[in-house]
């Protein structure tokens, strides 16, 4: 059977109104942030069809977008029993910073659940046997390939077993991250710089090379608009076989949370880290470890703030990528989720990609 008469005797299997939900739940699945959890979106209808309301994760430590559906209810006192709680993920079954979403749901006295997609991560997984056990209606699949595609790479970093990636560019529209002298301070706007810190402050560690360290002497900590400390503050993590100054501002007594790991091999660091309990790493460079991920291909998501500055010479974002033709080229796609692929900073342009889907292999001709 092919995959679009799977999909058309999926769709039979739930009302117009489930699905009508669960396009609401996938649409504003689209405007959360990308991170060390997945973009997950809800809506709750009740048993006519119309929509009581509706919830989306904004990122770690905030409500998943279950909860953020159900709170929205708060302060209405209503019968829950007949409506529908429609959902991109199984609902999780995992107290962490934020309780599990199967209880949360038990609790409201929902007595059906419509979720696309099983949860892969085991930590979290088992949510709907838990609502199955306490007697609510369960029922998945609807949507489901939409629902996988929308955060592909977040189950592969998840079946790989490391941190989902992020990898920051502050460059030269010609592509430099510091002049040939070696200033680099500052290629991008004040706008872009707050933006950066704003992402420092939502991922769980950073990663740079000594090399950075020793040209730049980073703080590497989250910082507001004001320049004081967020409350939420990264592990700070420099790879590479030199040991760093004992007074180098990473180090940063008073701000708890420094590694150096002494290894030049990405796969090393994503998989010390994830034994570390890191759901979310950011690569800020240099030029030398970005594109080390980038050639390992342990990059989930690009992040290039692109200044209208042209230099002509100086340090390359990215050093060899190890492609020798364009026929080997890494391709990337624009990711249209959150603010969109493209967005005005100050004077500066945030260009957001993701890695391009591999194709599946083709059949054509076997036998």
């Amino acid at each position: 059977m092919n995959p679009t008469a799977e999909s058309h005797l999926e769709s039979d299997a739930f009302s117009d109104a489930v699905i009508v939900a669960m396009e609401t739940a996938l649409a504003v699945a689209r405007q959360g942030v990308r991170g060390a959890n997945p973009l997950v979106g809800a809506a709750i209808i009740d048993a006519d069809g119309t929509v009581l309301a509706i919830g989306r994760h904004l990122g770690a430590g905030t409500p998943h977008a279950e909860v953020d559906a159900i709170n929205s209810l708060s302060g209405t006192r209503r019968d829950l029993s007949a409506a529908t709680m429609v959902v991109t993920l199984e609902p999780c079954n995992h107290q962490g910073r934020t309780p599990a979403c199967s209880q949360a749901i038990i609790d409201a006295g929902i007595g059906n659940v419509v979720y696309a997609a099983d949860d892969p991560h085991a930590p979290a997984a088992g949510g709907a046997d838990r609502l199955r056990f306490e007697g609510i209606n369960v029922r998945s699949g609807l949507m489901a390939e939409q629902a996988l595609e929308l955060n592909r790479q977040w189950f592969a970093a998840v079946r790989a077993r490391r941190p989902f990636v992020t990898a920051r560019l502050a460059q030269t529209v010609d592509g430099r991250i510091a002049a040939a002298d070696g200033t680099s301070q500052w290629i991008t706007s004040p706008e872009s710089r707050q933006d950066s810190h704003t992402l420092r402050a939502r991922v769980d560690a950073i990663v740079v090379g000594t090399g950075t360290v020793f040209a730049d002497n980073p703080r590497l900590t989250a910082r507001d608009a004001n320049g004081s400390e967020s409350e939420h503050q990264p592990l700070r993590v420099v790879m590479g076989l030199r040991d760093i100054p004992a007074d180098a501002a990473a180090r940063n007594r008073t701000t708890p949370g420094f590694l150096q790991l002494h290894t030049h091999d990405p796969a090393e660091v994503v998989q010390e880290l994830h034994s570390l309990g890191v759901g979310h790493l950011m690569i800020e460079g240099g030029s030398r470890i970005s594109a080390a991920f980038l050639a390992a291909g342990l990059v989930d998501e690009l992040i290039v703030y692109l200044a209208p500055t042209l230099l002509g010479s100086g340090i390359p974002a990215l050093n060899d990528l190890g492609i020798d033709t364009l026929a080997q080229a890494q391709q990337w796609e624009w990711d249209a989720t959150t603010s969109g692929p493209v967005e005005r900073l100050g004077p500066d342009l945030k260009l957001t990609l993701m890695p391009a889907k591999v194709p599946a292999p083709t059949t054509e001709g076997q036998h």
